[in-house]
């Protein structure tokens, strides 16, 4: 029986896909680990460790590059909370162009006074705002939560100008061609009256809203985030919303710098917190990494490449290893020498690290995984 540790509350539909296996948050010796936002970095990772599943889409809490040396798999959910996140943009959108929050405050304040009706129709001036029919909003980042923006965004009756320099065929063909894609991130800067950012946290867009960027966006824009904090350099952002360049700008993560501030809405990082979302993600990590263990196949990782194939033979060995030339080939020429035939094979790389599942028509033995083992640049070797 494997073990299987969660380091954070999971959602019980998680239960029935781990069963079989030993499965708590006290699981010693884990050979995998679920978890949503426990900080890793300073856990340690024991020898049986095969695997982190995150349930969510951020990997930041987990320590990808240790864990990539030693051919441990990461996995993550893309688009299993799309929808929580695609209804909180939709709303802070809302939100962006009408002052309801300020109004509603306001409104709490009347409490015990005469005449509230008629102070109501007094002050309501103060909170005056703009419909988001006609307006023109820009999608940076058109993945799963992006893309449901974008086609949700047209039925409100929004243009909608899209960026993303790594757009998927996949999709590329589920979004609504009315979307107007744009090769340059300054087309969204110069031509949108809102703007949404869904793209992951990396050093190419670590500060991308910063004084250079938002001088280029349009007078009055409307910024929403709810991808990461880091993507917005705080400082900048409270000066462009200070001086009126920035009409508001809403956040999912507050910060010193943004609370207190007129026209900065800070959210409390609610964009998947929803039951929905939770069971969507538990599920789906815990489905990855089942699979991984017992099958060796790779969906969704962060940092090794996927690769799939159904079981057929007698046995399957799995290889993590670097992607350098020849490896492939020691790696066949021992199981050659061993008179064993390979039935299936598939070998995929991502960036300087790669992954192959050989599926054999007999056992190999021990002493040939150990030579495997020896080969230099392979990290892993697993026998299922």
């Amino acid at each position: 029986m494997m073990n299987i540790l969660k380091l954070n509350a999971i959602s019980p539909v998680a239960d029935g896909v781990f069963k079989g296996y030993d499965y708590s948050d006290s699981a010693k010796d884990p050979e995998g680990i679920i978890l949503r936002s426990f900080q890793m970095h300073d856990y340690p990772l024991g020898d049986n460790l095969l695997a982190v599943a995150r349930a969510g889409a951020g990997v930041n809490n987990i320590p990808v590059d240790k864990c990539t040396e030693r051919g441990i798999v990461v996995f993550n959910t893309p688009g299993a909370n799309a929808n929580a996140v695609k209804e909180l943009v939709l709303c802070e959108l809302f939100l962006g162009g009408r002052k309801i929050v300020d109004g509603a405050n306001w409104a709490q304040t009347l409490k015990g006074q005469d005449g509230i009706s008629k102070l109501v129709e007094k002050g309501k001036g103060k909170f005056v705002g703009q419909e988001i029919s006609g307006k023109t909003l820009g999608v940076i980042g058109l993945g799963a939560i992006g893309a449901m923006v974008a086609d949700a965004a047209l039925w409100l009756g929004m243009d909608v100008v899209g960026y993303d320099p790594f757009l998927t065929v996949r999709n590329a063909l589920v979004l609504d061609r009315r979307v107007q894609v744009v090769k340059e991130l300054s087309e969204v800067f110069k031509q949108c009256d809102f703007i949404t950012v869904h793209v992951p946290l990396t050093p190419d867009t670590k500060g991308m809203f910063d004084k250079k960027s938002l001088a280029a966006c349009k007078d009055g824009v409307v910024i929403i985030n709810n991808s990461r904090g880091e993507l917005v350099v705080s400082s900048d952002m409270a000066e462009a919303v200070a001086n009126g360049k920035v009409s508001r700008y809403i956040t999912d993560f507050p910060d010193e710098t943004l609370l207190g501030k007129e026209n900065i809405l800070c959210v409390p990082h609610l964009g998947a917190s929803t039951p929905e979302a939770e069971d969507n993600c538990a599920y789906m990590a815990a489905k990855q990494l089942v699979d991984y263990l017992e099958n060796g196949n790779i969906t969704n990782s962060v940092n090794f490449p996927a690769v799939s194939m159904p079981r057929t033979s007698a046995a399957r060995v799995c290889v993590h290893h670097k992607n350098i030339k020849e490896i492939l080939s020691k790696i066949l020429s021992i199981v050659s020498s061993q008179g064993i035939n390979v039935a299936h094979m598939q070998d995929q790389s991502k960036g300087e690290y790669a992954y192959l599942i050989l599926d054999l028509d007999d056992v190999p033995s021990a002493a040939s995984l150990d030579l495997i083992k020896s080969i230099e640049g392979v990290l892993r070797v697993r026998k299922i």
